[in-house]
């Protein structure tokens, strides 16, 4: 390996040297969607981000010594919450799974349009029940879990202060939590920071029959997960009882990977789950928290397809870019000209790499760069000095393609297909492609034939 990786780890609060238990095999887990609405520009940041880890992990270790994992949860209370909603004449089975078939798939194209590349695997929660409840089980053999009757039915808590070293991740004291938290409200816990392990399902919710044994006394309860059990056993599933690398958002972690933790740990009596934990910072629009009751709520769906934001539709690159023109740890302030900035950026970068031959190596000081913990907005300016096969190889690294042109990008086709879109009056897709090749430095002038007055569109590099 040439280069050494130093990453940002939240566990120890501190940047390092990236050391993996097995070079042969450099395996990382992320957090991915909860599959009940269409992801929004929030949730495409953890996905890019990663995926340029991902693209680095194999560049430096090599394509088959990287496992990658992105679990997709599709078991939980807001996807039954909008099951019900969206289909109420269904039942509510075939109405989850309308939902949620129907929002992986969105995400899945969403995605490829940032031109994120599959991870190794994509479990999805309900695919790995058998072995929650078995995770569930030794936690209540070991001690660390209980089974309580709490006011919506019976419940498997897992028993925090069973645990000496909870709260290392977030850094949050135990007896701060059981001061602040209702006690009358949570009044069948042991402690007011006990989580839920399994939940029973009332007649008209989803469940499993899951059987548990405590005190030697079986009891079954027809219900389903919690939520943080589910990715300590995927990622188990997959990549062992401790890995390298976890990644997700800033909010994830507390309660959600402080709880992995303890439920991991817990269960496979080792000290950590993975050696290092990476979080990427909020993203903001338009200098203002996202949420829809401020309006500013903006789907993947709605910057690629729709003219929502901006007045426009935007192209994925131009997206993928403008979220690494900040560093992943640093909050980011989405906006109309943070796009217009990445999309000057790209059509740059486009007639740079204009009539370049794709090669298989960049230089060793890009790598660099990236390897100081995924430095890639020093990186992007970086590319704006470069040139040729260098500079297409550099861009694809960090997931940005300027291959069209340079590999004989056939122009005249595509304008042609855009006319007759114009013929058709599919205004929609001839503005797709008319911003789509703006993107990439072509610019579109459209003007009538003098003689028959038909339309006709020339094209020129920007200049």
């Amino acid at each position: 390996m040439g280069n050494a990786l130093s990453l940002y780890n939240t566990l120890t609060r501190a940047k390092e040297v990236f050391r993996p238990i097995d070079p042969e095999n450099v395996r990382m887990y992320v957090c991915g969607p909860t599959v009940y609405d269409f992801a929004h520009i929030g949730n495409a940041r953890p996905v890019i981000v990663f995926d340029v880890l991902y693209r680095l992990l194999r560049h430096l270790y090599g394509d088959d010594h990287v496992t990658y994992v992105r679990n997709i949860t599709d078991v939980d209370d807001k996807i039954n919450a909008r099951a019900k909603r969206d289909y109420p004449d269904l039942p509510l089975n075939d109405a989850i799974r309308a939902v949620t078939e129907k929002t992986a798939d969105q995400f899945h194209a969403d995605i490829k349009a940032l031109g994120v590349l599959p991870p190794t695997a994509e479990p999805r929660a309900t695919d790995h029940i058998d072995g929650m409840v078995a995770m569930i089980q030794t936690l209540i053999d070991k001690g660390h879990a209980y089974i309580a009757k709490g006011a919506d039915g019976r419940e498997v808590l897992f028993d925090v202060p069973s645990m000496p070293d909870y709260g290392r991740l977030s850094r949050r004291n135990l007896e701060d939590q059981q001061a602040g938290a209702r006690i009358a409200v949570e009044g069948h816990k042991k402690s007011p920071a006990d989580f839920v392990l399994w939940k029973e399902s009332a007649a008209d919710e989803p469940g499993w029959e899951a059987r548990f044994t405590e005190n030697g006394a079986p009891t079954v309860i027809h219900g389903r997960p919690g939520w943080h059990i589910e990715c300590s056993v995927m990622s188990e599933h997959h990549l062992g009882k401790t890995f390298d690398i976890h990644g997700g958002g800033l909010d994830l972690i507390f309660p959600h990977h402080e709880n992995e933790i303890a439920q991991s740990c817990s269960a496979h009596g080792n000290h950590v789950m993975a050696n290092v934990w990476m979080h990427n910072g909020f993203v903001q629009v338009e200098g203002r928290k996202m949420s829809k009751s401020e309006g500013n709520f903006v789907t993947i769906h709605d910057l690629l397809e729709t003219e929502k934001f901006g007045g426009r539709k935007w192209p994925g690159e131009v997206l993928r870019l403008a979220m690494l023109m900040t560093h992943y740890r640093e909050p980011i302030d989405f906006s109309v000209k943070r796009l217009e900035e990445a999309e000057n950026i790209l059509v740059k970068l486009r007639r740079k790499a204009d009539g370049a031959e794709p090669g298989r190596d960049m230089p060793t000081s890009y790598s660099e760069l990236l390897a100081d913990d995924l430095n890639t907005p020093t990186y992007i300016q970086s590319l704006l000095s470069a040139d040729g096969s260098a500079l297409l190889a550099a861009a694809a690294m960090i997931g940005i393609d300027l291959k069209p042109r340079a590999a004989g990008f056939d122009v005249a086709s595509i304008v042609e297909q855009r006319l007759a879109f114009i013929r058709d009056k599919n205004w929609a897709e001839a503005d797709r492609i008319r911003d789509e090749l703006a993107s990439q430095g072509i610019q579109l002038k459209d003007s009538k034939d003098k003689e028959t007055g038909e339309r006709i569109t020339t094209w020129e590099v920007k200049r």
